[in-house]
């Protein structure tokens, strides 16, 4: 479910925007990932439940089950579904301090945006298929975080 209300919370209310080439404005506008999104019909979401940890963290929570979901992503190809592709479940930290901001990325083939990025209700998602989230209230809370991806 792609709606633009997402991109706002992005653009107002996160401090990665403009910050990273996989985040908003250097995304596709909002109209090309409904686009996008519109020409497949399935989707496998992967559910990662971990303890709740500031945002600046997620990266060396997520790094390894990051490599792991583009393996599959791969694995996805070769299998035959050549539309295979991959969305990160965190914004990108692969480059860290050195991110090349606004340019090109130095790790195009492993940095993705998130769904959020593209516009993705994540929330409405993965609730409308019975998965758990919700928005926590402490650190010592389990937080869940979804991959997507989408094949057809």
């Amino acid at each position: 479910m792609v709606e633009q209300w997402v991109r706002f919370k992005c653009t107002f209310s996160c401090d990665s925007y403009a910050t990273k080439p996989v985040c908003p404005p250097n995304v596709p506008p909002i109209a090309e990932c409904e686009k996008f999104f519109s020409e497949f019909s399935n989707a496998i979401i992967l559910r990662v439940e971990s303890p709740a940890h500031h945002r600046n963290f997620d990266f060396k929570v997520f790094e390894e089950t990051d490599d792991k979901v583009l393996e599959l992503e791969k694995d996805l190809f070769y299998a035959g579904y050549y539309k295979a592709m991959a969305f990160s479940a965190t914004i990108c930290y692969r480059c860290g301090d050195e991110c090349a901001k606004n340019t090109e990325c130095k790790n195009n083939y492993k940095s993705r945006p998130t769904p959020e990025a593209l516009g993705v209700d994540i929330f409405a998602t993965v609730k409308k298929i019975g998965y758990p989230i919700e928005v926590l209230s402490s650190y010592d809370q389990n937080m869940n975080r979804y991959y997507l991806i989408m094949i057809e």
